[in-house]
């Protein structure tokens, strides 16, 4: 979801508010009322630099997937929790070591987070030669969003929403998912794949905490909580094994597929 653009530090403490009351709401089975539903505007193609906290540039579009991009500026967080600040250099979907061959384009993304994308209870599942590859580092995934506001280590492992106006971009195996708060592409584009309309499409459960997520071929999602039908509902887009969810109340989620399971925010749900 797009919305006009505000100041970073005079929003701040709203922002905070929001976020962490859908957090709370999220680790809860049986949870209050959702918020009134935005109207979504189109997504607009990103620029070639990144904003600050306080700007947009002009647009152009460019992702790390089939060519080169460096991410500039950012603090890089990992998911042990430490973070330094420098680039992210991204050759053919995946972080490399120098910079890579060729023109790249270039975010700037002085002053926000660079934040891996991983769920914790899909990294428990997985053996531990593989637990490093959620990292922001060369050889792996170029899988993360780039967020204006502090994440902590908690958030990373456990559970990240993100308030669209935090939310400078998402990438995905180098794929960019999303540019200032809104998707780069039409929810249920992804799904025309039959292989991948076979792969998510349905309704996945966690019986143990009475949460059941259905998966339409339009995109679309809603969620039964405790019994209560539609107690979340939004958009959603698939790449690979990765699933990112737009909630109509207004944030941003994300998930991950492993071995026929699906991961989200420490629900562990399989396909009725």
């Amino acid at each position: 979801m797009a919305r006009r653009p505000r100041s970073y530090r005079a929003a701040r403490s709203s922002v905070v508010s929001t976020v962490a009351a859908a957090a709370m709401a999220l680790l809860t089975a049986c949870d209050g009322g959702r918020g009134a539903d935005p109207t979504p505007t189109p997504a607009t193609a990103p620029p070639t630099s990144a904003p600050n906290a306080d700007r947009r540039p002009e647009q152009s579009m460019h992702d790390g997937a089939a060519g080169v991009l460096v991410v500039m500026g950012a603090l890089v967080m990992q998911t042990d929790g430490g973070a330094a600040a420098g680039e992210l250099r991204i050759s053919d979907g995946v972080f490399v070591d120098g910079r890579p061959a060729g023109d790249a384009a270039v975010v700037d993304a002085g002053g926000a987070h660079a934040v891996p994308l991983m769920v914790e209870s899909a990294l428990a599942e997985r053996p531990d030669a593989q637990r490093a590859i959620y990292d922001l580092r060369p050889g792996n995934p170029a899988t993360f969003a780039v967020i204006r506001r502090p994440v902590s280590e908690s958030q990373i492992r456990r559970m990240l929403v993100v308030d669209p106006d935090d939310l400078v971009a998402v990438y995905v195996g180098g794929h960019l998912e999303a540019w200032e708060g809104a998707p780069t592409r039409t929810a249920g584009d992804d799904l025309i794949d039959p292989a991948a309309e076979a792969r998510w499409v349905g309704t996945w459960e966690d019986p143990g905490r009475g949460l059941q997520q259905h998966l339409t071929a339009e995109g679309r999602y809603s969620e039964t909580r405790g019994g209560r039908a539609n107690a979340y509902t939004g958009r959603y887009w698939v790449r690979d094994e990765r699933i990112t969810y737009l909630d109509d109340s207004g944030f941003w989620a994300f998930g991950e597929m492993l071995d026929g399971t699906l991961h989200h925010a420490g629900f562990v749900m399989t396909r009725e």
